[in-house]
């Protein structure tokens, strides 16, 4: 059976948003959508007792939760298959586990617990720099949510010759009918190492460009390409420019021998200040 597409739920209003779009996203790559939600509910309300009438309202509300998103999923897409799970632990543990097995995770930018002033959830922010796979945040306006832009970002760097997060953009590109905009951000030094200042050294490493997209573009012939090499912070750049597009990608390095966070200054800017879904696509390497 291929691996589905995860989509964590917790009963929020981002939560529902996310399913909507994991719904989409399902159907656009042929995969069955599983539904989770993370409840402790029997750490603090003990086992569930034998009788239906009084069961505990963690249990209830856990119960409630993954029904109402089941629900939500069978008005948008009858014919779509879906499982639903209410797991025993925490949601960051619960949905980096899930995404051994996934296509890719999604989840809402901010969950029930969030504080307004808050950018990103800490379960996105944790599940995003942590996974083994690809976790989507979901996030941005109705144009966004519901593809209308129909095009793709996807931010490179010297890393990324032929990386999992170019692939996965030239994938998203393809069942999306959409353009692929490809960005690389270089940044001026403020000095020419000979001590005279303002000289131009160049739009980037060489040949980066070509580099990175050479094989995902000869097995994706039929994507619309778009190459920009832009001056100015990546972060930055990519923020400003996912106002046009349906879904921004940019890769995150991953060290085995790491613990901890591993998310770069440019994949944090994007998840707390896009205006589209974020997807990051984890690369390892030693």
């Amino acid at each position: 059976m291929e691996s589905p597409l995860v989509v964590g739920v917790d009963g929020s209003d981002a939560s529902l948003t996310a399913v909507d779009w994991a719904v989409d996203e399902a159907l656009r790559h042929g995969r069955p959508l599983r539904i989770v939600h993370a409840s402790l509910w029997e750490r603090y309300e003990g086992v569930a007792p034998t009788s239906a009438t009084d069961r505990p309202s963690g249990q209830i509300f856990a119960e409630s939760v993954v029904a109402t998103a089941a629900g939500r999923v069978r008005l948008r897409a009858p014919a779509l298959p879906v499982t639903t799970d209410v797991l025993g632990e925490d949601a960051s543990t619960a949905l980096l586990r899930e995404g051994e097995s996934a296509m890719a995770v999604v989840v809402g930018s901010r969950g029930r617990g969030g504080f307004a002033e808050l950018l990103l959830g800490s379960v996105g922010l944790v599940v995003a720099a942590r996974a083994h796979c690809p976790v989507v945040v979901v996030r941005g306006d109705r144009q966004s949510l519901e593809a209308r832009h129909e095009r793709v970002l996807l931010g490179v760097g010297e890393h990324d010759v032929d990386s999992p997060a170019v692939r996965f953009a030239f994938r998203e590109a393809a069942v999306r009918d959409a353009e692929l905009d490809v960005v690389l951000a270089w940044r001026r030094p403020s000095r020419a190492p000979g001590g005279g200042g303002g000289d131009h050294v160049g739009e980037g490493p060489p040949g980066t460009l070509d580099k990175a997209l050479e094989a995902a573009a000869s097995e994706h012939p039929r994507v619309r390409l778009r190459r920009h090499t832009v001056e100015g912070p990546a972060g930055k750049v990519l923020t400003e420019r996912s106002a046009a597009a349906d879904l921004v990608v940019v890769g995150a390095r991953r060290r085995d021998a790491l613990v901890g966070l591993e998310l770069g200054r440019v994949a944090h800017r994007v998840l707390h200040h896009a205006a589209c879904p974020v997807a990051v696509v984890p690369h390892r390497h030693p």
